[in-house]
């Protein structure tokens, strides 16, 4: 077999099928948020307005993050120097899992060096460790909660997005006494919807399952204190456990899921790619610290990303653009065609300094490719209007016929 021929075959098929993913070079300017400098491939560079960063409150750039990461750097160095067990927990660990299960008014946490990580882990190890364990999977959940699904063996039964009656459906269908687990959202990413936690939770408990819910997109932006859906909808305690990420609203990186305390410790006992991986470096845990705290206590950051998000919304519908009417600060607009949606988000950078990406497959269903845009507290009037007007602009030139002006 021709190794170099077949990879070079499938490269050329992804992008014929505009699934070739590029990546832009562009470097985060501290203090500057949301603008940043693009290193175009011509050696030069520019400053250009990001749309697409899920750095959602800019807490990746406050003081307060980063005088906390400096410090930790210059009391602890730059590393663990191992894993958890062997050299690697360290006291901003500590710290930090005690306030996230605080956070979301759980027994216990536990930090991940990813939020990806955080899923294959949780879901992998409680699906495996439960004998006859039934999985009941939203079919719009992310790929690492899929993946912790698979990893684990569990036989996985898919009830349709946010579709409480095919659940019930499912959950009636198998043996009472099984173990089961109902593994959820709150916002789904690409859409920018959300699940009906309550009502699902409905369900869950109706069957005795365990409920695991996914608030990587939600927690720090809902809720009085930032929690998440759960907590905004006053039913966290009903929730078993709940998974987040340090590297959205909080700004920082990493993972956790919190819970009970004695399935913390299983997970934390048996799951492969937590004991063999090295732990979260200190830095990264004092600033995900920090801007957990700050978030907790700055409610009105939360309030003007929210208003930011309206206004963007109204502003795009008002000029014919096909966005999503999204009940969340995720503003998907529909392009439908990977090569053109591609077009769009490169005259956008070339021609007008916005940075945007395109989603396409298989992060999003053929055809429904689209601009995923996100709001942050920190975008000005000006810059979204700009974007607006931007996005008119390259969809007239290109013929994109959802274009259309408000009479």
């Amino acid at each position: 077999m021709n190794v170099d021929a077949a990879l070079q075959s499938l490269v050329t098929e992804m992008k014929q099928d505009g699934r070739y993913r590029t990546f832009i070079e562009l470097e985060r300017l501290a203090g500057a948020f949301p603008v940043a400098l693009w290193h175009h491939p011509d050696g030069g560079t520019r400053r250009v307005t990001v749309w697409c960063s899920n750095d959602y409150l800019g807490m990746g750039q406050h003081p307060d993050v980063l005088a906390a990461m400096h410090q930790a750097i210059h009391r602890c160095g730059a590393g663990t120097g191992g894993t958890r067990n062997i050299s690697g927990t360290n006291r901003q660990h500590v710290a930090l899992e005690a306030e996230l299960a605080e956070f979301h008014g759980k027994e216990a946490a536990l930090i991940f060096t990813s939020g990806w990580i955080s899923n294959l882990a949780a879901l992998g190890t409680l699906g495996r460790l439960l004998p006859g364990c039934a999985i009941f999977s939203d079919a719009l959940n992310h790929n690492s909660m899929i993946e912790g699904i698979r990893r684990s063996g569990a036989e996985r039964f898919i009830f349709r997005h946010n579709d409480v009656a095919h659940l019930d459906q499912l959950m009636g269908s198998i043996d009472p006494e099984r173990p089961k687990i109902v593994a959820f959202e709150s916002v789904y990413s690409m859409d920018g919807d959300i699940a009906p936690v309550a009502a699902i939770c409905d369900v869950a408990e109706k069957y005795g399952a365990i409920t695991y819910l996914d608030e990587v997109h939600a927690v720090g932006l809902y809720g009085p204190g930032g929690g998440g859906i759960a907590e905004r909808e006053g039913i966290a305690h009903r929730l078993t456990l709940i998974e987040g990420t340090l590297a959205k609203a909080f700004g920082v990186m990493g993972g956790y899921v919190a819970g009970p305390a004695l399935m913390m410790d299983a997970i934390r006992s048996l799951a492969d790619s937590f004991i063999f991986s090295t732990s979260l470096a200190p830095h990264l845990a004092a600033g995900a610290l920090a801007a957990i705290r700050h978030v907790k206590a700055h409610p009105e950051i939360r309030a003007r990303q929210a208003e930011n998000a309206s206004t963007l919304k109204s502003m795009m519908k008002a000029a014919g653009l096909p966005v999503l009417d999204t009940p969340t600060h995720i503003l998907p607009v529909i392009v439908g065609e990977a090569h053109l949606c591609r077009r769009i988000s490169e005259l956008l950078l070339e021609r007008h300094g916005i940075y945007v990406q395109p989603i396409n497959y298989p992060t999003v269903k053929r055809g429904e490719e689209r601009l995923r845009i996100t709001p942050t507290p920190f975008h000005t009037t000006t810059q979204m209007r700009d974007l607006v007007d931007a996005l008119v602009s390259v969809g007239e030139e290109v013929g994109w016929t959802p274009v259309r002006r408000a009479a």
